[in-house]
């Protein structure tokens, strides 16, 4: 009896909890109650990042395609390649040899466009006697932006200094000066010899004649001496400046871009798409970061441009860091605060732009937070610490990165650190939850 006893208490206590009730059956398979899920009401300045692809590279960069100068040029064959990758350079610095013609470095803001010859004025002309001045080779006595005998002698001086001499200005120029040379003493002579008893009417012809002749020697002595081909100089905008690469062997022809060289403080270049460039404005932080190495630092927007120009896109494909994804975009420049290590150069680079959007502090929630009411009026859900929930009437404002400034309705209250609803999770096991 004792046994049939124990075994019936077991029994009953398994069908406790096999066996329910319909209503414990309905209350166990009914939905879990959700939990609440908040967000802090914050108080700061609204900033709307903008992300691009941007390419480091010098304030300026100069290929160089070489030519062969002077009266005999035919193919341009590098004869001599004195410098190396990543070697500085220095002001009056020979960079090349093309045909046995120098190709030289100075400093200098207008690019050489024309052959710089005896007699020719322009801004060209003074810039290049500013930069030869630099070197030591002064032109002081010709007017500014002139090349005359001053300036002449100062370019003799520089090539000179090289181990070259400069072409003349003219292939004859020495024949010529010298029949100019000869009609001056046939025309003194002329003058000289006529006898005393030559009327005053031969005596002026003759004196005109001279003058003829000396006027002429005068314009091909001013025509005559150094001549700088557009091929044989390099002007740079700061020094030292640096070999960026160098694919010129001597003893090759020279078919295109054989050196490349930069100068100026390192800055980076991105373009930014139409849907991005109101966002972007001229002085905003921009944060640099290179995915090579993970370096990160700091710079600021120093120019966007107005005009669409063409633009790469991302190179390993990411659309959303790309400047442009399929051709064109609005040119953008980022000046780094400090100067960026050398070895960035031609890197590609990602630039996180924090686009300020509100000027001032203001309270900010994330967008899932506001709702509107079927009477059109927006609205946030505060959850109070004791569990309950204030309804707050509000305006929105600018928005930017998921976030929201909200303006509180005359009478609301809404303030920094107080939780804001923005959905609610099911606390069912396994779901996922939302």
């Amino acid at each position: 009896m004792a046994g049939t006893s124990v075994l019936l208490s077991v029994a009953g206590v398994l069908a406790t909890q096999v066996i329910k009730s319909p209503a414990q059956a309905v209350a166990d398979t009914a939905p879990p109650s959700p939990s609440v899920i908040t967000a802090p009401v914050e108080y700061r300045v609204l900033k709307d990042s903008v992300i691009i692809r941007g390419t480091v590279s010098s304030e300026q960069s100069v290929d160089i395609t070489p030519n062969a100068s002077g009266p005999d040029a035919g193919a341009a064959i590098v004869t001599r390649v004195p410098v190396k990758a990543r070697q500085p350079v220095k002001a009056g610095q020979l960079l090349l040899e093309v045909s046995g013609r120098p190709v030289i470095a100075l400093r200098g803001t207008l690019p050489m466009y024309r052959d710089l010859k005896p007699g020719a004025q322009g801004d060209d002309i003074a810039q290049l006697q500013s930069s030869l001045a630099a070197l030591g080779h002064r032109t002081a006595g010709d007017c500014g932006g002139c090349f005359g005998p001053r300036t002449k002698e100062a370019v003799t001086a520089l090539y000179e200094d090289l181990g070259y001499t400069p072409l003349p200005a003219q292939p004859d120029e020495d024949l010529l000066l010298e029949e100019a040379q000869d009609q001056v003493l046939a025309a003194r002579r002329g003058l000289e010899d006529l006898p005393a008893s030559a009327s005053a009417k031969q005596t002026d012809r003759a004196a005109g004649d001279l003058r003829k002749a000396q006027e002429r020697l005068s314009r091909a002595e001013a025509k005559s001496g150094p001549t700088i081909p557009v091929s044989e100089l390099v002007f740079l905008t700061s020094f030292p400046a640096r070999v960026d690469s160098v694919t010129a062997r001597a003893g090759t022809q020279s078919t295109g871009k054989v050196l490349t060289l930069s100068t100026g403080k390192l800055v980076i270049n991105g373009a930014l798409q139409t849907h991005q460039k109101g966002l972007v404005q001229a002085g905003e932080k921009v944060e640099i970061l290179s995915e090579l190495t993970g370096a990160t630092s700091t710079g600021t927007v120093a120019s966007v441009s107005d005009v669409l120009s063409d633009a790469q896109s991302s190179p390993d494909g990411d659309s959303a860091a790309a400047p442009v994804t399929g051709g064109r975009g609005y040119p953008v420049v980022v000046k780094p605060m400090k100067s960026l290590p050398l070895d960035l150069a031609g890197q590609d680079v990602r630039l996180t732009v924090e686009a300020a959007s509100t000027r001032r502090k203001a309270l900010i929630v994330p967008v899932s937070a506001v709702s509107a009411g079927t009477d059109g009026r927006t609205s946030v859900t505060v959850l109070m610490p004791d569990g309950s929930r204030r309804r707050v009437q509000v305006t929105t404002g600018t928005s930017g990165d998921g976030q929201v400034q909200l303006i509180p309705a005359a009478g609301q209250r809404l303030a920094e650190g107080e939780r804001v609803v923005i959905g609610v999770r099911s606390n069912r096991a396994g779901g996922p939850g939302k």
